[in-house]
C-alpha cells in the first residue's frame, strides 16, 4: 500500500529529518501537522514538540501515539500554555513503561478537550495527577510494587473525561473518580461500567457533583460585564479549590490577569453568576482606585487592617457609581457577632473587629457599640466626605485604629474567624511593594536616594517588631521601630591602607580560606537517572545480560557540587561606647573593628560565600538605626568600603530588635547553613530601660527565634566583663576577646574555626 505524501517545504523537511520517523503513516500527514503547530506555537515550541514527538516514536508503541501527539499537543498548548509540552510527554511515557500502556492513545487523543475546559497550566497538571493516581489506584500489584495488570476503568475514564469536565468543575470530577475507586477497586467488570458512564452508581454520582456556575462557561458573559460596566478587560483565569487543603486561595489580579475560583454555588440568596459579578466589580474597583504602597516594614496585623480598610474605600466607590451593588455586596457579606468582643482574654480578635469596621461602613444599618471602633468609622467617612480620598491616607487611620485596638490577645494562637470572611473579595497582593525581597538592587537604590535625616524618617515607615517581656512571659506587641538606612559613605582607601597594614596577615589568612573553597565537582555513581552514561557499569550490567544474568539498572552517573553552601551577616554594635579608646593600644574600639570587619569581608569574598553587613545602634524603642553596609548581591567594592570607612558610633545596643531585623535578610537566603555574627562590646542596654535584664531576656529570646528558623547566632565579645551576661544571651555560641588589638586577627579566625 502506498501512502501519499505531500510537498514539504525545506523548513518542514528539517523537521522531518530531526524527527527521524518511518512510519509511512505519520509520514503522510506531517506537512498539515506542522503547518498546525507552526501557526499555534512559538518556534522555541515547535523545537520542543519535534523533541517530545521523536521521543514519543522511539517508546516502541507503534505509529498511533506519534500520530496523535502531533495532531493534538499543539492545540493543547496554545490552550494551556507550551510549558505543558514536555509533562504531556513525561506522561505518555509513564504510562508507556506500566501494564496502562494501551491508555496512551486515549490520554492524547482527548488531552485537547480536556485542555479547553482546563485552559491553565495548574489545572491541566492537576488533571494528569488525577489520572496518574487513577492508574496507580486501580493497577493490580504483587506486594504493593510492580504492576501485574492494568486499570480496568482508566481508558473508559480518559474516553468520558471531556464529558465530565463539560458539567463537572474540577473538584466534582476528582470526587466522581474517588466513589470509583473507593467502591469498584476490586470489582474490574463494575469498575468498567462505572467509568463508561453505564453503571446507575455512576450517573447518580455524576448527577450529585454537578452544582455550581463554571466560571469557563460564563467567560464571554463576564468579559462583557467588565468592559461595559467598567472599561476594563482581562484574562479570566480559573482556578480549583479541590487541591488546597490547608489554606484556600482566594480571588486575586495580577499581570498575568484575573483568578477566581472554577466554579461558585449559589449562596444566601445569590446566584453563582452574580457571586462572580461581585467578585470583578470588587477587583474592578481596585484596578481603577487603589495605589501601590511600601510595605515592607508593616507588620502583618498592619497590613490586615490597612486591606479592610482599602477593600471598604473601593467598595464605598463602587457603590456611589453603581448603587445597585450594594444589596450584593450586603448579602456576599457577613454580619459579625459583636458579643464576641467579650472574649478577648481567650484568643484573638483582631479579625472580628475589622470585619465589624467592614460591615458598619457597607452598611448604614449596622450598629457598632464599641465606642473606639464607632470612632475610626467615623474619621473614615469624613475623609471620605471630600471625594474619592486615597489608599495611603486610609491606610494612615488603619494603623491608628489598630495601634489604638490592639491587645496582649492578639498574639493567641486561637483566632476569632466566626462571620469574618469576606469571600467576594482578593487577597490584595496588588497592594504590596515589597522592596526588601532582597536587602540590595531596588532597595539600596531606593535607600540611596534619602541624603538627610528627615527623608530618612519620610521615605521608607518603620518596621515594628515585639520584644520579649520576661516577667510576664509574653512579646508587647509591635514594641520596637526600625528605621533602615543606607549607611553614608567615605573614600575607600581608607579601608585599602587598613588592608595594606595586615597584609602579612592575609597571606597566612589566603593558606587557610583556599583549604575552604568548594571543589568544583563530584561524581555519584550507580544512577537509574542521570546526566550521562557511566560506561564501566553499563559494560558489566551487558556481560550479565548476554550472560542470562539480571543486568544492574544503575548504569548513569550525575554530578554535584562538593562545597560549601554558607550565607553570612555580619551585624555590628555602633553604640557610643566604640568610640572609647582601647585598653593597651593607642586606636580606638571603632578603628580596632574597621579593620577586623574588613579583612573578615575580605576573607569571606576569598571563599566564596554569599553575605551582608550591618550595623545598629538605637535611642529608645521609638528610634532603633538599621545601617545597610553591604548587601548579599553586592561585591566587596569600593561602595562598600566607602560605608565601612565611614562608620561613627552613638547612642545605645537595642540588640534584640536588630537581630530580628537582620534574620528577615538571612531567612530569604537560599543556603543550606545560615551563619549570623553580631560583634559587640557591651551588654544590650536603651536609655528608656531601667530593668538591666529585660533587654538581655530579649536578646535571648531573638537567639531562640532565630535558632528555630535555621540560623546559628554567635556573638564576638569585646567587654572584659562580658562573662557576667553573654552565656545568658548566646549560652556557649560565644567568645569574648580580652585583647581588643587582637581583634583583626582573631575575627577572621573566628570565621574560619565556625565554617569549615
Amino acid at each position: 500500500m502506498t501512502v501519499e505524501v505531500l510537498e514539504r517545504t525545506p523548513e518542514i523537511e528539517a523537521y522531518w529529518e530531526r524527527l527521524a520517523c518511518r512510519f509511512p503513516q505519520v509520514e503522510a500527514v506531517f506537512s498539515e501537522c506542522m503547518t498546525d503547530a507552526t501557526a499555534k506555537l512559538s518556534p522555541a515550541g515547535v523545537d520542543v514538540l519535534i523533541e517530545n514527538a521523536r521521543f514519543i516514536g522511539k517508546m516502541g508503541r507503534g505509529a498511533e501515539p506519534l500520530l496523535v501527539y502531533l495532531e493534538e499537543a499543539p492545540a493543547v498548548a496554545a490552550a494551556v500554555g507550551e510549558e505543558v509540552l514536555p509533562e504531556i510527554k513525561d506522561f505518555a511515557y509513564y504510562l508507556s513503561t506500566h501494564t496502562n500502556f494501551k491508555a496512551i492513545v486515549p490520554f492524547l487523543q482527548t488531552m485537547a478537550a480536556v485542555a479547553r475546559r482546563l485552559p491553565t497550566r495548574a489545572q491541566f497538571h492537576a488533571y494528569v495527577d488525577l489520572i496518574r493516581y487513577m492508574a496507580e489506584r486501580t493497577s493490580g500489584s504483587v506486594h504493593g510494587h510492580h504492576t501485574t495488570f492494568p486499570s480496568p476503568g482508566l481508558q473508559d475514564l480518559l474516553k468520558q473525561a471531556p464529558r465530565l469536565l463539560t458539567e463537572l468543575s474540577l473538584e466534582g470530577f476528582r470526587n466522581w473518580i474517588e466513589y470509583g475507586i473507593q467502591y469498584y477497586k476490586s470489582h474490574p467488570e463494575r469498575q468498567i461500567d462505572y467509568f463508561s458512564m453505564q453503571s446507575a452508581d455512576a450517573n447518580a454520582v455524576f448527577q450529585r457533583e454537578r452544582h455550581g456556575t463554571l466560571l469557563i462557561d460564563h467567560e464571554r458573559k463576564l468579559d462583557s460585564y467588565l468592559r461595559a460596566l467598567w472599561n476594563d478587560h482581562d484574562y479570566l483565569i480559573p482556578y480549583s479549590l479541590a487541591f488546597h487543603e490547608l489554606r484556600k486561595p482566594m480571588p486575586y489580579y495580577d499581570d498575568l490577569g484575573i483568578r477566581m475560583p472554577d466554579v461558585y454555588d449559589d449562596d444566601r440568596g445569590v446566584a453563582g453568576i452574580d457571586r462572580y459579578r461581585a467578585t470583578l466589580a470588587h477587583m474592578a474597583a481596585h484596578r481603577r482606585w487603589s495605589t501601590k504602597m511600601i510595605v515592607d516594614n508593616w507588620s502583618p496585623f498592619q497590613r490586615l487592617a490597612v486591606e479592610t480598610f482599602e477593600d471598604a474605600r473601593v467598595d464605598t466607590l463602587a457603590c456611589r457609581l453603581y448603587p445597585g451593588l450594594r444589596k450584593l455586596f450586603l448579602a456576599l457579606h457577613p454580619i459579625p457577632d459583636q458579643n464576641g468582643l467579650d472574649d478577648g482574654e481567650e484568643q484573638s480578635l483582631i479579625r472580628l473587629r475589622l470585619a465589624i469596621v467592614s460591615r458598619a461602613i457597607l452598611d448604614p444599618d449596622y450598629e457598632v457599640r464599641d465606642p473606639v471602633i464607632r470612632e475610626f468609622i467615623d474619621r473614615f467617612w469624613a475623609e471620605m466626605a471630600d471625594g474619592e480620598s486615597s489608599s495611603p491616607d486610609v491606610a494612615s487611620i488603619a494603623l491608628s485604629f489598630m495601634a489604638r485596638t490592639r491587645r496582649q490577645s492578639d498574639l493567641l494562637p486561637k483566632i476569632y474567624f466566626q462571620d469574618t470572611e469576606v469571600d467576594y473579595r482578593d487577597d490584595n497582593r496588588h497592594l504590596w511593594i515589597y522592596i526588601e525581597e532582597s536587602d540590595e538592587d531596588e532597595m539600596f537604590e531606593h535607600l540611596d536616594k534619602r541624603r538627610s535625616e528627615e527623608d530618612e524618617l519620610k521615605g521608607l515607615p518603620p518596621r515594628h517588631y515585639p520584644e520579649w517581656d520576661y516577667n510576664t512571659f509574653s512579646y508587647r506587641p509591635d514594641w520596637v521601630s526600625v528605621y533602615e538606612v543606607l549607611h553614608p559613605k567615605r573614600s575607600a582607601s581608607f579601608i585599602d591602607g587598613l588592608l595594606a597594614k595586615h597584609s602579612g596577615l592575609a597571606k597566612r589568612l589566603k593558606q587557610m580560606l583556599d583549604m575552604l573553597k568548594p571543589q568544583d565537582k563530584v561524581r555519584v555513581r550507580y544512577q537509574e537517572d542521570g546526566s550521562e552514561l557511566d560506561l564501566d557499569v553499563a559494560i558489566r550490567s551487558l556481560i550479565d545480560f548476554k550472560g542470562g544474568a539480571n543486568p544492574d539498572p544503575r548504569i548513569n552517573m550525575s554530578h554535584k557540587h562538593d562545597g560549601r553552601d554558607i550565607a553570612v551577616m555580619l551585624l555590628l554594635d555602633l553604640s557610643q561606647s566604640l568610640s572609647e579608646t582601647a585598653e593597651g593600644c593607642n586606636q580606638t574600639i571603632l578603628e580596632l573593628s574597621q579593620e577586623a570587619v574588613s579583612l573578615l569581608a575580605w576573607s569571606i569574598q576569598q571563599v566564596g560565600d554569599p553575605f551582608a553587613i550591618s550595623g545598629f545602634h538605637s535611642n529608645t524603642r521609638h528610634d532603633v538605626r538599621y545601617y545597610h553596609v553591604k548587601g548579599y548581591a553586592e561585591p566587596w567594592n569600593d561602595d562598600v568600603k566607602a560605608r565601612l570607612a565611614a562608620m561613627e558610633a552613638g547612642f545605645s545596643t537595642r540588640m534584640g530588635a536588630a537581630m530580628r531585623h537582620a534574620a528577615h535578610y538571612l531567612k530569604a537566603q537560599r543556603a543550606d547553613k545560615k551563619l549570623m555574627l553580631i560583634l559587640t562590646d557591651g551588654e544590650p542596654a536603651d536609655i528608656d530601660v531601667d530593668d538591666a535584664q529585660f533587654l538581655i531576656r530579649d536578646a535571648h529570646q531573638a537567639v531562640k527565634e532565630l535558632d528555630r528558623d535555621g540560623i546559628y547566632t554567635y556573638c564576638i565579645n569585646l567587654d572584659p566583663k562580658a562573662d557576667e551576661y553573654v552565656a545568658d544571651i548566646f549560652g556557649r555560641q560565644y567568645t569574648i576577646i580580652d585583647h581588643v588589638d587582637r581583634l583583626p586577627e582573631r575575627l577572621p579566625e573566628l570565621f574560619i574555626s565556625l565554617t569549615k
